[in-house]
């Protein structure tokens, strides 16, 4: 076990109070000195800024040394360090506040001529019940604890009262700096001295300061509530297009359905009406085939015999092409009605009729005797269409309804 070169005390050090900041080339060590000294220092070869307070590490050494919630000295060596990092002071000012625990001093050493303003900063932080000292080497922070523990009173010295004003002011000024820098105390008000002071010109300034930075901290709520209102305001309308949107589409589903389920069930109704012409076709046709045969055994003259079996021989051929055209829908056939009633509401159950027949590729007679119109007539209802659709001039229906049936 080591002891201190200055006070004979040992020194305890493990293996896990310590912290590697690789990225910044240096490592943080505590020991502990006797029974309530802790020694805080950096191992380093280089001038450094302390990137943050190793508070977790500070916490481990309390609880395995049997100190937490007992008063500590704290020695703080300072060789190297040259800066220290805003992260480092908010967490500098966490520990003291927020977990505080409970400090006999705070003696800094080794201070580098880069440090002393911060480190005097940090000093004027702290609550009057920690004795806060600026010593200049490892020997001197030892000799002061140990003063402290004889119950000795550490002073400052002045030559004069305004040498002491003088070390007053520094210190409020200084407090007030790092209230406003460190922890955003914005609303706490700046002591200032009498306006004759030569000093009051800096209080003055950081005062204004300030209230420069809470009027711009209140300039900066505002403008985030404001952008907070207009964004939920766009929200709204966001949510209201959408809700509209959706009514609409459920609507036109709804309609879709509707239109769907009419032309399936008007189908269904084609397709029953147009089983029983074809029933009743088939039933003229063979009746038709049956007086040919009857005809055939007719004892009557070869001439009027061939006759009469040429005009049945026609009724039985119209009424094959009746029944063809009567035949039953097919899926495809509905799929392609269905869809060009969707594209085009305006066609009537005859135009889609004349639409099939024209797709399937009958000619306008073999049509018009279908629907039960002259050839003039049907031509008078495909111009119709024509204009329904809104073809072009030189577009023919034909050709339209093939290319719309393969699409």
């Amino acid at each position: 076990m080591k002891n201190c070169p200055v006070s004979g005390l040992p020194i305890i050090e493990r293996a896990n109070w310590k912290t590697v900041h690789s990225g910044n080339h240096y490592t943080s060590h505590i020991r502990k000195i006797g029974d309530d000294i802790l020694l805080s220092y950096y191992e380093t070869d280089q001038d450094i800024t302390a990137e943050y307070m190793d508070k977790s590490l500070f916490q481990t050494v309390l609880e395995e040394s049997g100190l937490t919630g007992k008063p500590v000295y704290m020695l703080r060596d300072l060789s190297h360090v040259t800066d220290v990092s805003y992260i480092y002071k908010k967490n500098l000012t966490q520990l003291i506040y927020h977990i505080k625990p409970t400090f006999h001093a705070i003696i800094f050493f080794n201070v580098t001529s880069e440090f002393q303003t911060i480190a005097e900063m940090f000093a004027s932080m702290l609550p009057e019940t920690t004795k806060v000292l600026i010593v200049n080497n490892y020997a001197d922070a030892i000799h002061a604890v140990l003063a402290l523990k004889a119950g000795e009173r550490i002073e400052d010295e002045y030559e004069d009262e305004e040498d002491e004003l003088f070390a007053g002011l520094k210190k409020d000024f200084l407090a007030a700096t790092a209230r406003i820098g460190w922890l955003n105390m914005l609303n706490q008000q700046v002591n200032l001295p009498q306006e004759d002071n030569f000093l009051f010109p800096f209080f003055k300034a950081i005062s204004s300061l300030q209230q420069d930075l809470l009027e711009k901290e209140r300039i900066t709520a505002r403008n985030t509530r404001e952008k907070e209102q207009e964004f939920q305001l766009k929200l709204s309308e966001k949510n209201i297009l959408l809700n509209a949107q959706l009514e609409m589409n459920n609507k036109l589903k709804s309609m879709f359905d509707r239109e769907r389920s009419m032309l399936k069930s008007r189908i269904a109704a084609h397709d029953l009406e147009l089983t029983r012409i074809s029933n009743a076709l088939a039933d003229k046709t063979a009746a038709l085939k049956k007086l040919q045969e009857m005809i055939g055994d007719l004892s009557i003259a070869e001439q009027e015999k061939k006759k009469l079996l040429e005009q049945s021989e026609k009724l039985a051929t119209k009424d094959l092409a009746d029944q063809k055209l009567t035949e039953k829908l097919t899926a495809t056939d509905s799929e392609f009605l269905t869809r060009l009633h969707q594209e085009h509401p305006i066609l009537n159950q005859r135009d889609l009729r004349i639409c099939l027949l024209i797709k399937l590729n009958y000619d306008t007679r073999e049509i018009a005797k279908s629907i039960g119109i002259s050839t003039r007539g049907l031509e008078s209802i495909r111009y119709r269409m024509h204009k329904k659709m809104k073809l072009g001039k030189h577009q023919s229906i034909k050709n339209y309804l093939i290319n719309f049936s393969l699409a």
